[in-house]
């Protein structure tokens, strides 16, 4: 049966990879890399210098097709309907790439940012794929470096404080408040700085942008005054490579005991 690899490759350094994911990698026959166009090249990029880092050269293939483009318009009630489609679009597209890249006893892989069980959809839509009938396949899940963690280690600090939890949401879940009865949020996929609106509390911000890689930006202290150099920071770092991935931890009562 085709073998299907879902790697998780860390937060954009090839010396994050596990030993587990170079052992996954080394036993690829073909790597399917969706392509996000010009703007983002460099995280194609990446992925293919992470291949000729670990991977003798000519000993495997590289198959790249265009992601599909998502509604990013979409809001309130339209938001799940759209994301739904979008991540239908990548199923077609996930099976036709397996159907007719993938031998019969041949193995493919999914090279995912960060950590697959970690705001990815890479599971899910191959779970998709598998429920069409049309191609069978067995897969399973390296877990990789996410960038919460890595934000953490940059910043030498920890995530949670003792008896106290974490909790990881996005920048849309953070819009609406932040959690009750929870002092320590990481924020990911947040697109509008929603950090912004909480520069007036009591509350010390670990943010960084591009972790990882040779553009990382790291910024924290109290929110009041690092808000203002992260939205320029940010702004510059937009223009200068056309997009941006950032993460950041908000800790309220920032005094408090922390492991």
């Amino acid at each position: 049966m085709r073998k299907i690899h879902v790697i998780g490759i860390g937060a954009g350094d090839p010396e994050q990879l596990t030993l587990q994911a170079v052992r996954a990698l080394r036993g690829t026959d073909v790597f399917f890399i969706l392509d996000k166009g010009e703007v983002k090249s460099d995280l194609t990029r990446l992925r293919r210098d992470m291949l000729d880092t670990h991977i003798p050269e000519g000993t495997y293939r590289v198959v790249a097709v265009r992601d599909p483009e998502r509604d990013r318009s979409a809001e309130g009630a339209a938001y799940s309907p759209a994301v739904g489609d979008w991540r239908s679009a990548r199923a077609r597209i996930y099976e036709r790439l397996i159907a007719e890249e993938v031998g019969e006893s041949g193995t493919g892989a999914f090279l995912v940012w960060g950590d697959p069980a970690l705001y990815d959809s890479t599971l899910g839509i191959l779970e998709e794929v598998l429920g069409r009938g049309a191609v069978e396949f067995a897969y399973d899940v390296v877990p990789g470096i996410s960038s919460v963690s890595a934000l953490a280690a940059r910043h030498r600090t920890g995530l949670n404080r003792v008896a106290r939890p974490v909790q990881i949401t996005t920048g849309r879940r953070l819009a609406e408040g932040l959690p009750e009865g929870v002092d320590d949020v990481v924020v990911m996929l947040d697109a509008h700085q929603t950090f912004l609106q909480y520069a007036d509390q009591d509350i010390h911000i670990y943010w960084g942008a591009y972790i990882g890689t040779p553009d990382e930006i790291l910024v924290s202290g109290p929110i009041a005054e690092a808000a203002p150099r992260i939205e320029r920071l940010r702004a510059q770092a937009r223009e200068r490579k056309g997009w941006i991935m950032d993460t950041y931890l908000l800790r309220r009562n920032p005094e408090g005991e922390q492991r």
